[in-house]
């Protein structure tokens, strides 16, 4: 446990210890930078030392800080997630990092995240469950073995494996822009320290634009982006690997366990008792090739802000769906959704056309003051007229909703389409919005409140009249008194 502290702390500050290195090396004097591992391996010390949690029976308490004491304490109520990481010293040392979620976003950085580390592996298991149990059951004192915190936490229940990863999964990696900001970023990085001139001044560089100005802008525009996509593609998959390899989904009727990672090993517990719903993404380029993300909307807990509810990763739209209706039980088959009407398919179209024709106008008036513009921009005005047409047409095609008994189930988006699937019983709260083009056009928006996953969820663009009926049928007195005054 000792080791895992002073590495990471010589990690963390590995450039100051180059610069220290360097310096040394410089002088002939290699003594500064041994002075600065030494203090940077007593202040890891320092900081194992000084660092301890207790779990009561009614808080988990959390003692840090070197030269200024920290006491965090959490309500074992307040707990809604554990999650459990591994890198590969810790592996090889047998210990894990436990960090506690509880919904809660706080700006004050690392001393009020709750997070134990290098903590014995064999400890784990049975310290989540003690965790996740609440404060209903007493919790056994912080230097008790692992077998006094299992008879704690209650009887463990059998495991249920729901989803596995499988290699071929590895496809839809590159339908995602991830790739593409890997290669962006250390282009830039390259660029900062130097790198990047000494590269483009090199002669593999030069006699490459040569031959490239040989074949002409186009051939050479065409040869770069299939250059870019195949290194994008191959730093997506290796990045897909590394993170969801092994990814293993289980469920005991009490929590569900997501595990997954090569090098670093995360294992995420989500209380089922919290579970209210599924949210399934569909980015457009991992639509195209059939596959989709799955996340879980938990209560307390926000969707995208380093809390993690992934259920599951790229993976094929049919698993994803097969997954979510294990998770939420019951018979939760993909069912039909409801069209919004010729009015919601009008506003897409006219919201997507209208920039176009500005363009058209603004390119008749220039060429009717004899701006030489060419044939080259009417077709680029067709072509983009024909984009904007076949994104109307595909952002009204996902749009609907549904309202099976005790659930609402909403899709919207294009590019970014995300089906959610709500349970009733997490809905607080109900609006009814409308903005002046709306009641123009007779439609409305349905906002869900929720203290789970993102907060709200929307059903655009509804028909108006049947806003407060969609009200009544899932939250039944809800929108009652609207119903009969209409």
């Amino acid at each position: 446990m000792l080791l895992v502290h002073p590495v990471d702390e010589v990690v963390k500050l590995l450039p100051v210890l180059l610069i220290s290195l360097v310096v040394g090396t410089q002088s002939g004097n290699h003594t500064f930078g041994l002075i600065v591992v030494a203090v940077l391996v007593a202040y890891a010390l320092l900081r194992w030392f000084t660092t301890g949690y207790r779990i009561g029976p009614v808080h988990v308490q959390l003692r840090t800080g070197v030269f200024q004491k920290n006491l965090l304490s959490v309500p074992r109520n307040r707990i809604r997630s554990v999650d459990v990481e591994s890198g590969v010293l810790h592996r090889v040392l047998g210990l894990s990092v436990v960090r506690i979620g509880t919904g809660q976003q706080s700006g004050h950085g690392d001393s009020k995240r709750f997070e134990l580390n290098a903590l014995d592996s064999a400890l784990v298991p049975a310290l989540r469950a003690a965790l996740l149990a609440g404060h209903r059951e007493p919790a056994a004192p912080v230097d008790a073995e692992a077998a006094q915190l299992g008879a704690d936490a209650g009887t463990p229940r059998r495991e249920t494996e729901i989803a596995h990863w499988t290699p071929a999964w590895v496809r839809y990696a590159p339908f995602s822009v991830t790739g593409v900001l890997t290669v962006a970023a250390a282009i830039g990085l390259a660029f900062q320290y130097g790198l990047g001139k000494r590269i483009a001044d090199s002669s593999a560089v030069s006699r490459g634009v040569d031959s490239m100005q040989h074949l002409g802008i186009a051939a050479a525009v065409a040869l770069g982006l299939v250059a870019l996509i195949v290194v994008a593609s191959g730093l997506s998959c290796v990045r897909y690997l590394i993170a969801f390899g092994n990814l293993r989904v289980t469920d005991n009727g009490k929590v569900l366990h997501v595990s997954h990672g090569l090098l670093k090993i995360r294992q995420t517990t989500l209380d089922r008792a919290r579970l209210r719903g599924t949210s399934l993404r569909e980015p457009l380029l991992l639509r195209a090739a059939g596959g989709a993300h799955l996340d879980a909307i938990m209560t307390g807990i926000s969707s995208g802000k380093g809390q993690s509810t992934l259920l599951m990763p790229q993976a094929p739209r049919a698993e994803a769906e097969r997954v979510a209706a294990v998770v939420l039980g019951g018979d939760h088959s993909p069912v039909e959704l409801a069209p919004h009407g010729p009015a919601a398919r009008r506003r897409r179209y006219t919201r997507a056309l209208l920039p176009v024709a500005a363009l058209a106008v603004a390119t008749a008036v220039a060429t009717a003051l004899g701006v030489p513009l060419g044939w080259q921009a009417w077709a680029g005005l067709a072509a983009l007229a024909a984009a904007a047409t076949a994104l109307a047409w595909d952002r009204y095609r996902g749009l609907g909703h549904a309202t099976p008994p005790g659930w609402l189930i909403t899709r919207s988006g294009s590019l970014d389409r995300s089906r959610a699937s709500l349970e009733a019983d997490g809905i607080i709260g109900w609006t009814v919005r409308q903005s002046w083009f709306q009641r123009r056009a007779g439609v409305a928006t349905v906002v869900a409140a929720t203290p789970a996953g993102a907060g709200h969820y929307e059903v655009l663009d509804l028909p108006a009249d049947r806003a407060w009926a969609l009200i009544e049928t899932v939250t039944p007195g809800a929108g009652d008194i609207w119903t009969r005054d209409t």
